[in-house]
């Protein structure tokens, strides 16, 4: 009876092995949840005040984006662009918005444009979008982080 208690008290031990889970160390969870975050997309995109009161996702990013469109034109149509390069009708501008909610705006020229004076644009540029509206940054997992974005902006319109 003493060797059954044995032999079953050494089963038993043996099998407890068989349920222990090994247990992932902090640096194997840290990179899982690393390699499951999208870096690509954002929680919430930046926003401004006006946009604010809107709930639907989708409905704020287009009021940002929409509003942001207008602002540059707005500033930019008060200036001699259109007079400058007549050929000029729409100008991409490359938006930075970071953590700090600073901004920064670059025109992008296709590479084969050598006709426009790019210098001459991008003093002109930056000089009309200093006093920007205030932008509060996109945020990701609750912290604001830096996002880019290219918006089609209309010079003139005939």
């Amino acid at each position: 009876m003493k060797r059954f208690f044995a032999i079953l008290g050494v089963i038993l031990l043996q099998s407890c092995q068989y349920f222990e889970k090994k247990v992932p160390s902090e640096q194997e969870l840290l990179n899982k949840q690393l390699k499951e975050i999208n870096w690509q997309e954002v929680d919430e995109y930046p926003s401004v005040a006006d946009c604010e009161k809107l709930t639907d996702v989708a409905q704020r990013k287009q009021c940002f984006f929409d509003f942001m469109q207008a602002a540059i034109e707005q500033k930019l149509a008060i200036d001699t662009l259109s007079t400058l390069f007549p050929q000029l009708d729409t100008i991409e501008v490359k938006v930075t918005i970071f953590p700090d909610a600073n901004l920064t705006f670059e025109p992008q020229f296709p590479k084969d444009s050598v006709a426009y004076d790019t210098i001459k644009i991008d003093s002109i540029l930056h000089a009309r979008l200093i006093d920007f509206p205030k932008v509060n940054p996109a945020i990701k997992r609750g912290m604001p982080v830096k996002t880019q974005f290219v918006l089609p902006v209309i010079i003139k319109s005939e």
